[in-house]
C-alpha cells in the first residue's frame, strides 16, 4: 500500500460513501494507484460497530441520544429515524458543521461523519430505473433530457448488483426492470393476506418484497443477514452493503488503494488553460494542517451537496461562476424524493407474529401515468409506496395505565391488532428555483463559504402527495383494514428528508445547459468526473442509490480507456 506522505497519485476519489466506495473498487481493479479522501473520521469494519448488536432495553434513554446534546449538536440529524445514542459517532455534528438554510425555505442535509459515509446509514433499497424515467423529461417537455436511455446503462445495473447482492423478486414489470436477484425475504402472513386481497380486487396494484442490498444467502465471502437488529447500528457480517464492508475492502485487496479519513476538500485547482484539474486542496479536520494532492483523474464523490460546495468554491477567472459551470446549471435544479405516510389496522392473524428483525418491507410499484397520464391524475409522473407491519408490543405501550405483575404480564404480549404503514414515496421535478450556493462572507470553522440552501415542494409535487392518500385508501379497504389514518398534504417530508438530494451538476448532452456528458465527465474538465447524486437530470420515485454505483462503474470505465488512449 502506497505511503500516506504519497501526494501524486493515478486517480484521487474525493469521498468514501456508496459512490466513492465504487470509484475506488473499480479504480484500484485497473491497476492505477488512488487516494480516497474522505472527510470523516476513520472507524474499522465490524471493530468500531459498538452499537451493533446493543439491546435498547438496557440502554439509558432506550437508546435515544441525551436530548440537550441533541439540540445542541445534531438538530438537523436528529430527524432521520436513524440516529441513536449507538450509532452517533456515524453522524455530522451540526454545530461544528453547520450550513445555512434560506428563512422559509428549509432543506434537511443529513451528512455522516465517517469512513463508508451513509453507505452505513442507508435504507438499502435498490431499484432500477426504468426507459420511461430516462426518457421522461424529454417527454413532459420538462427542463433538458437525458443524454441516455435504459439500454445504455442496463448492463452495467447488471455489473454492479452481481457484486452488490440485491434480494428480490422478478416482477417483469416494464416499468419497473428486475435486477438479477438472490431469493427475496419470506412475507409475513398478514403481508401475504394483504397481497391476496389487494391484488384480488384492484388489477392496477402490484405488491412485493421490497428490493434491497442485503443479503439472503452467503455472497462474496459475506453472510446473509439473521435479522439481529437495527442495521444502521452496522453489520458486522457485511450482510448488508455497504463500503465498508464490500467496495473498500475490494479495493485494499488491490494493494493499489491509500485512504486518509479527516481530510476536508476545500478546492480543486486547474492548469492555466482551465481544462484539467492538477491539484486537489485538503484541510485536516483535526490539525488543521493544509495539504496538495494531484492526479491524473479526479472523481468527485462527496455527495451532492458537498461536491457542490467544492465545485462552487474552485471558482477562478477561468471558471468564474465555480468550477465547470459555464452552463450556470451548478448548484441549481436541486431534487430530492417526498414522502408521506398512510396507515392501517388490521385484527386478521391475532395468533402469528414475526421473528427477528426483517430490514425490508413491501413495496408498492408505481401505478398511476403508466404508459399514459390517467384521466384523473390532476399531477405528472408518479410515487410508489414502502409498506410495512407493526404489531403493537412493550415498546410501544409501557406507558400505559398499570401495575406489579399484571402489568409485566400485559407488556410481554403482543397487541390485539396489527398496522400496516404505508409510506407514499414519490418524485420531486426539477426547478431551476432549489438550489445550493455558498454565503458571500460567512465561513466555516476551516475558512471554507457556508453552503446555502433553498428548496421547496412545487405544485405537482403537492398533487401527488394528496392523491398518495386518495389511492391508499382504496388499497386499505381492499386490503381489510378496520380504520385507517391518511396523512394530508401539508404534513409530507421537508426538502432533504428523504435522504436523496440530488441534481445540481446535472448531465445533458447540451454544454450550454449542463455541467457533465452522458459519462459523468465535466464538459469543461477533462479529468473531472461527478458520480454522486448530482449528476442525475431527473430524480424518478424509486431510490437511487444502485443508479449511483451503475453510473459509477460506467463512468470508471469510459474514464479509465479515455486516460489509456491519451484522450485525457
Amino acid at each position: 500500500m502506497p505511503e500516506n506522505n504519497a501526494t501524486e497519485f493515478d486517480a484521487i476519489v474525493v469521498g468514501s460513501g456508496i459512490s466513492g466506495g465504487w470509484a475506488a473498487k473499480e479504480l484500484t481493479e485497473r491497476g492505477l494507484r488512488v487516494l480516497v479522501l474522505e472527510r470523516g473520521k476513520n472507524i474499522e469494519h465490524g471493530k468500531d460497530y459498538i452499537g451493533e448488536h446493543a439491546n435498547s432495553w438496557n440502554l439509558d434513554y432506550y437508546g435515544m441520544p441525551d436530548r440537550e446534546l441533541i439540540a445542541s449538536d445534531y438538530p438537523i440529524q436528529s430527524d432521520s429515524y436513524a440516529l441513536m445514542a449507538t450509532n452517533l459517532q456515524y453522524w455530522n455534528n451540526d454545530r461544528l458543521n453547520p450550513y445555512l438554510q434560506t428563512e422559509g425555505k428549509p432543506f434537511s442535509w443529513k451528512r455522516a461523519d465517517v469512513v463508508g459515509g451513509r453507505s452505513l446509514l442507508w435504507g438499502r433499497q435498490t431499484y432500477r430505473w426504468s426507459d420511461a424515467d430516462f426518457k421522461a423529461n424529454a417527454r413532459d417537455g420538462i427542463q433538458i433530457p437525458w443524454p441516455l436511455d435504459y439500454k445504455e446503462i442496463e448492463p452495467w445495473y447488471s455489473y454492479v448488483e452481481e457484486f452488490a447482492g440485491i434480494s428480490g423478486q422478478e416482477e417483469g414489470l416494464e416499468h419497473l426492470p428486475d435486477s438479477k436477484f438472490l431469493p427475496p425475504m419470506e412475507y409475513y402472513e398478514l403481508e401475504k393476506t394483504i397481497k391476496k386481497r389487494v391484488e384480488k380486487k384492484l388489477d392496477n396494484v402490484k405488491i412485493t418484497m421490497g428490493r434491497c442490498a442485503v443479503l439472503t444467502r452467503e455472497h462474496k465471502g459475506r453472510a446473509p443477514c439473521h435479522y439481529c437488529g437495527p442495521c444502521h447500528n452496522g453489520c458486522s457480517t457485511g450482510s448488508y452493503f455497504s463500503s465498508q464492508s464490500s467496495t473498500l475492502p475490494a479495493a485494499r485487496a488491490t494493494g493499489n488503494l491509500t485512504l486518509l479519513p479527516n481530510q476536508l476538500v476545500s478546492k480543486l485547482v486547474h492548469n492555466d488553460a482551465g481544462d484539467k484539474i492538477v491539484a486537489v486542496n485538503t484541510i485536516d479536520t483535526v490539525s488543521k494542517e493544509q495539504r496538495s494532492f494531484s492526479a491524473k483523474l479526479i472523481f468527485l464523490c462527496a455527495s451532492t451537496v458537498a461536491s457542490t460546495q467544492i465545485l462552487l468554491n474552485s471558482a477562478s477567472s477561468s471558471h468564474p461562476n465555480g468550477l465547470a459551470n459555464a452552463s450556470g446549471a451548478l448548484g441549481k435544479y436541486v431534487m430530492d424524493h417526498g414522502m408521506i405516510g398512510h396507515m392501517g389496522m388490521f385484527v386478521d392473524h391475532p395468533d402469528m407474529y414475526f421473528k427477528g428483525n426483517r430490514p425490508n418491507g413491501l413495496y408498492i410499484p408505481r401505478f398511476r401515468n403508466i404508459g399514459r397520464q390517467d384521466e384523473d391524475a390532476d399531477f405528472i409522473r408518479g410515487y410508489g409506496y414502502q409498506a410495512h407491519c407493526l404489531r403493537p408490543d412493550w415498546q410501544t405501550s409501557f406507558n400505559q395505565r398499570g401495575f406489579g405483575a399484571k402489568l409485566k404480564e400485559s407488556l410481554g404480549k403482543p397487541g390485539s391488532f396489527w398496522i400496516w404503514a404505508m409510506g407514499g414515496f414519490f418524485e420531486c421535478l426539477p426547478y431551476e428555483s432549489n438550489q445550493i450556493r455558498l454565503h458571500p462572507q460567512k465561513t466555516d470553522r476551516f475558512g471554507v463559504p457556508l453552503v446555502v440552501t433553498e428548496f421547496d415542494w412545487g405544485d405537482n409535487e403537492r398533487k401527488i402527495a394528496a392523491d398518495t392518500a386518495t389511492q391508499a385508501e382504496k388499497i386499505l379497504r381492499a386490503a381489510g383494514s378496520l380504520y385507517h389514518i391518511l396523512s394530508k398534504p401539508e404534513q409530507m417530508s421537508v426538502g432533504g428528508a428523504g435522504i436523496h438530494e440530488m441534481g445540481t451538476a446535472r448531465m445533458g448532452d447540451d454544454p450550454g445547459k449542463s455541467v457533465l456528458n452522458k459519462y459523468n465527465q465535466a464538459h469543461e474538465v477533462s479529468n473531472l468526473f461527478v458520480t454522486d447524486g448530482s449528476f442525475m437530470t431527473s430524480a424518478s420515485c424509486v431510490n437511487p442509490s444502485l443508479t449511483y454505483m451503475a453510473f459509477t462503474a460506467r463512468a470508471v470505465d469510459y474514464a479509465v480507456k479515455q486516460l489509456n488512449e491519451g484522450q485525457i
